[in-house]
């Protein structure tokens, strides 16, 4: 049976600009009445470096511009119902900020894994006190135990999995296999153990699996495609939101507008862009219903013989939360929902991981 649990990074737009109640508490308050619904469960990976600048500014100021008490609230209304709230971090607001409403940040720190040990430490062990101080009271069992890098930044992964051990997390959920980037974040996962199957991770090298890793890697669900299945309403406006809240420099930070070096592309070169398979994360917000009903069924398939429950991992964003998204994702909810002989809808917590894990550890997993 596969399981699926679905991530929400909890965030307004990267460039600091937007509105907190526009672009986080509005549109999850429509996604949690939708699950609702269908019985559904969210896991909001809280952007923690964003909330406690909100949560700052509305002590410092004494007024609540970022509403950061209806962030609060929300966080605590979802765990009273049944949801879950774990951490997520970008790690460039922990420096930043606020100039002429919006939200300066330290682009120096923008990369996680690059940050040294003792820094992202202090990040983690900052966020999770944050979530768990904030919780507990709604929840007493509540822990911070799942982690979410922005920009899926844990490589190289030696430091991101120690210091993740260190404070007690036992989850990661950035990697997706063939998952591959050059830029401002750099990371190749195309050598990643598993598109769906959890692993213990190599204390060295978050893509390897170890029997003895204190650390679990539970991949966002990735296939290899063509470029086409990229094509949906929904990409496209993801793509323009981006072009709008672009990336700027500031004062003090390193510039983010350095690209690397290209080759002039000739027609072959663009060609064979066009023709090469590209990973393709189950992602809520720029996948279609059916589209993801389809890779569901086809992560079925590849695992009909193992009679055991894997997690079925998707990624959205809060910000990117359209009304036209709602309506496309309603059919996959109820696709999931008529099925429960076949599916489920769940949380991490829901894995016993130490019982699990000699199982998963026994599954082919490509």
């Amino acid at each position: 049976m596969l399981k699926a649990i679905f991530t929400l990074d909890y965030e307004i737009h990267g460039n600091g600009t937007g509105s907190s109640y526009a672009l986080m508490v509005e549109p999850t308050n429509r996604l949690l009445r939708q699950f609702d619904m269908y019985g559904a469960k969210l896991t909001i990976m809280a952007d923690i470096g964003e909330i406690l600048k909100f949560k700052k500014f509305a002590e410092e100021q004494g007024s609540d511009d970022y509403n950061y008490e209806a962030i609060a609230r929300q966080l605590c209304d979802a765990i009273r119902g049944g949801h879950d709230v774990q951490l997520h971090i970008h790690s460039s607001y922990f420096n930043a900020c606020h100039d002429n409403g919006h939200w300066v940040q330290d682009y120096s720190e923008y990369d996680f894994a690059r940050l040294s040990w003792d820094r992202m430490d202090e990040m983690v062990k900052q966020g999770k006190a944050f979530l768990e101080t904030l919780l507990r009271p709604v929840n007493p069992n509540y822990q911070c135990k799942v982690f979410r890098a922005a920009n899926w930044s844990v490589c190289p992964s030696q430091n991101v999995n120690s210091v993740l051990t260190n404070n007690g997390i036992i989850v990661d959920t950035s990697v997706f296999k063939h998952g591959k980037r050059q830029g401002r974040v750099n990371f190749d996962y195309t050598a990643a153990f598993s598109t769906l199957v959890p692993w213990r991770t190599n204390e060295n090298d978050i893509c390897a699996q170890s029997d003895n890793g204190k650390l679990w890697e539970f991949p966002i669900y990735s296939e290899k495609r063509w470029i086409g299945a990229f094509l949906t309403l929904q990409r496209i406006y993801r793509v323009f939101l981006g072009r709008l809240h672009k990336l700027t420099d500031s004062p003090g930070s390193l510039p983010v507008n350095i690209v690397l070096p290209r080759k002039r592309n000739s027609y072959l070169g663009v060609w064979k862009g066009f023709t090469k398979k590209h990973a393709w994360k189950a992602d809520f917000n720029q996948c279609g219903g059916q589209q993801l009903i389809k890779a569901l069924e086809r992560a079925e398939k590849k695992y009909a013989n193992e009679k055991i429950e894997f997690p079925f991992v998707l990624i959205g964003h809060s910000k990117l939360f359209s009304r036209y998204n709602e309506w496309s994702l309603g059919p996959f909810l109820a696709y999931i929902a008529k099925h429960p002989e076949r599916f489920s809808f769940g949380l991490f917590a829901d894995f016993q991981l130490d019982e699990m894990g000699k199982t998963w550890g026994a599954v082919n997993a490509e």
